[in-house]
């Protein structure tokens, strides 16, 4: 029998054969009940509501909006690179400015309808993209997820926590965490002092802005000693924000930190060094 699968980040149809064995009475009922969803709620893409054959799911033109982040890339600030030199490369920029994480892997740039995914899952409550946008980060992280112990979020302030309701790291680092059976620590990291919002600011005053302005939890410092972990962020812009956390982590004796991110800012004619 001839199956189907997609590439998690190209959209490209996978054909393989494969064998399937007759599908208990409750699953046919789940299936039966789907179809039925589907015909009262026909899928849709999830960037332009064009109909499609699946959920969670992309149509073909949207596929093409996306620029995602393929290797090669620098190994530590994860952005990708003009040409592939072989082995591991790190670009100029990390060698000029080593960030106080180990290493950044994002899903891709942002840019075009991946900054409106965003945009739109974090302010306009589309939780509906939450699942896509979760496999889009496992694969990302293909190559930090295996050896990392436990998955963190970056927080939000109190008062943003208020009037979003929810935190859109979180609720991905949740989903991370659950997919590769690793221990989830939501309240691991705090925020210390208020901070102004990045956007409009320099780099240097986005440093200036965060920096010291994480800890550890009293409660989860003896379990970070020792403990390789993976940050979860939406947006990596100028990195201030998750080097910041990536040092009160290393501080509370993490014995790496590596930051897992929906979309990196990214600069065409990056090279390597």
């Amino acid at each position: 029998m001839t199956s189907r699968d997609t590439d998690p980040l190209t959209g490209e149809v996978i054909r393989h054969e494969s064998f399937r064995l007759a599908a208990p009475a409750s699953a046919r009922a789940a299936s039966g009940i789907a179809r039925l969803l589907d015909l009262i709620m026909p899928p849709v893409c999830l960037g332009c509501q064009t109909h499609l054959g699946g959920l969670d799911a992309l149509c073909s033109r949207c596929w093409s909006r996306i620029t995602f982040i393929r290797p090669p890339i620098c190994d530590r600030l994860g952005l990708p690179l003009p040409y592939d030199t072989g082995g591991t490369m790190i670009s100029a920029a990390a060698s000029a400015a080593a960030p106080a994480y180990d290493r950044a892997r994002a899903v891709a740039s942002y840019d075009g309808l991946m900054r409106d995914l965003i945009h739109d899952f974090k302010f306009r409550d589309r939780h509906d993209l939450r699942q896509l946008l979760g496999r889009w980060l496992l694969e990302a992280g293909r190559d930090v997820l295996p050896d990392a112990d436990i998955v963190v979020p970056v927080p939000l302030g109190r008062w943003r926590l208020i009037q979003r309701s929810f935190n859109q790291a979180a609720l991905l680092a949740q989903d991370v965490a659950r997919t590769e059976k690793l221990k989830f620590a939501p309240q691991a990291l705090l925020r210390t002092r208020k901070t102004r919002p990045q956007v409009g600011l320099t780099r240097l005053e986005r440093h200036k802005n965060v920096s010291g302005a994480f800890a550890v939890a009293n409660t989860w410092k003896a379990s970070m000693s020792g403990r390789n972990v993976v940050l979860i962020d939406d947006v990596i812009t100028t990195g201030a924000t998750v080097g910041a956390c990536a040092t009160a982590l290393k501080r509370a004796g993490a014995a790496r930190v590596d930051v897992l991110a929906l979309a990196l800012v990214t600069d065409v004619g990056v090279t390597p060094n």
